[in-house]
This record gives C-alpha cells, structure tokens and sequence, in this order.
C-alpha cells in the first residue's frame, strides 16, 4: 500500500498573513548533560496543515473536540483545479468523485491554486459532503475568506487547509486527517495521509 504524506513540516509551514508562526525551544539537552531531549513548542491552531471546525466562524458551532472523527477518517476524492472553483465545476468534481467511488464523494481535496467560490461552496453544502480540502492556507480569497467559511462551516462540512498534493494523482484513497484533540479550540493541526486503495 501506498501512503501520501499531504502534510506540511511545522516549523517550516506556510503561515496565514498575520497569524502567528510557529516556534520551539530545546530545553533540554543530551549534549548539554540532561537525561534526555526535550522540545517545548508554540503555535497557532491552523498554521501548516490544519482543520476547521464550525466555532472558527459560528460562537456557538462545535469545537474541534466535538466533531466526529467520521468527518476527517474516509475515502476521499483527489481532483486537479486551477483558479476559481464555480459551481459547475463543484457539480462536475462531485460526479467525477461519484463515478469513481459513491464513497469517496464525501471527501473532497482540491490539488492545486484553486479558490473556492460562494456559489461551488453552497453546492458541496448541498450535496452534504463532510470535508473539504486544498494546497491553500485558506478556503475561500485569501483576502475575504469569511463568506465561503460560513457557508461550508455552518453546514458542517469540516476544512482540511494546507494539504500537500503535487505527488498525488488524481483519484479515490483512504484519508486520514485527524487533528490533535484540542479541547475547546476552532481548529487543530493535524498529520494529513491518504492511503492509495
């Protein structure tokens, strides 16, 4: 079996405009005469490769803790898109997903530059389609991502942002994106994997 690594390295990771990046700090040495290696760190909740849950963009949406790990662990669809996403081309990913596997139609993940529109969201939303993923730190214009962030969100579909996948050919794998359980949080990072079936 064949296993993608989709995620981004931390320390290294792109980071959204004015969030904060990501650091760490040895504090203890083997070098230095400690008894072992140990690393404290700090970051953001979605630097690097993350995921969002509904209480990013809704007060009372759950948190990363609360959603179901259905929604992160499943076949997926890989489709290739440049540019804006519209809703003729949600339509046509989410038949090409079908005709591929019915299953995998319920994951969604976006290679390449591709932005996601108000009109292609309100469609995944329809469809009921339970995460969706792409190579962008954002879902939605980088510089107006809240519209397309409601509409996904507030139907509960769960964003997966940040994800690596120029290696990945197009088609159906088994994903896991579970995110580290952070209780309370409006995202997480996570270790992203699709695993070729």
């Amino acid at each position: 079996m064949k296993i993608y690594d989709i995620s981004q390295e931390v320390f290294g990771c792109k980071v959204f405009p004015g969030d904060p990046s990501p650091k760490s700090e040895r504090t203890l040495k083997i070098s230095d005469g400690a008894i072992c290696n140990l690393t404290v760190f700090s970051m953001c909740a979605h630097n690097g490769t993350h995921v969002d849950a509904p209480y990013h963009f809704y007060d009372d949406g759950k948190t990363i803790d609360q959603v179901d790990l259905d929604k992160f662990v499943g076949y997926a669809y890989v489709a290739e898109h440049s540019g804006d996403i519209t809703a003729a081309d949600a339509k046509e990913i989410l038949k090409a997903a079908a005709d591929a596997d019915q299953r995998a139609k319920e994951r969604i993940l976006i290679k390449g530059n591709a932005t996601m529109t108000k009109e292609a969201a309100e469609v995944f939303a329809a469809a009921g389609i339970k995460l969706y993923g792409n190579e962008s730190q954002t879902v939605g214009p980088e510089d107006a991502p809240r519209e397309v962030h409601l509409v996904m969100l507030g139907a509960q579909i769960v964003l997966l942002e940040g994800i690596r996948l120029a290696a990945v050919p197009e088609g159906v794998y088994l994903l896991n994106a579970a995110p580290i359980n952070l209780g309370g949080c409006d995202g997480a990072p996570c270790r992203a994997i699709l695993m070729e079936m």
